[in-house]
């Protein structure tokens, strides 16, 4: 599902992080179906090691919070070290407490559904005043909620 190669004009590359195989298949297909070039890292450390070999622009990290390892906030940390413009989007299933994040970082409560990911996704790599559409008829995960 991943495409390692370069983006396709105005295409805009989003790295996905996380351990579980059945969300990074659910969030992948959402996002090529959106036409998102995907990157799919599935650690913490192999999401480094995907933006030191891509040669191209990464718009944004898309990464599980809890994970073996280098969890999220420890990637995110160390993504904003080497590329702070970076945009990031953690998600959970954060229960109970608050979640404080740096600024810049945004949190994705689970379960969620695609359009909700997809629309948050628009506004974080859109450049300011431009939000493009997004498909939501024809992708039938969309009425399943990732948990």
């Amino acid at each position: 599902m991943a495409n390692s190669l370069a983006p396709q004009n105005d295409q805009k590359t989003i790295l996905l992080v996380t351990n579980d195989a059945v969300v990074s298949d659910f969030v992948a297909g959402s996002l090529v179906q959106n036409n998102y070039n995907v990157l799919i890292g599935r650690s913490g450390e192999e999401g480094i090691k995907q933006m030191k070999l891509y040669k191209q622009e990464i718009h944004l990290l898309l990464s599980a919070l809890d994970m073996p390892g280098l969890n999220g906030l420890g990637l995110a940390a160390q993504v904003s070290v080497k590329w702070p413009d970076l945009k990031v989007l953690l998600m959970s299933e954060c229960r109970g407490g608050t979640l404080v994040l740096n600024e810049g970082w945004h949190f994705l409560p689970k379960p969620f559904v695609a359009s909700q990911l997809n629309a948050l996704i628009l506004t974080l790599v859109s450049p300011p005043g431009m939000v493009p559409k997004y498909k939501r008829a024809g992708f039938p995960a969309s009425k399943k909620a990732v948990a």
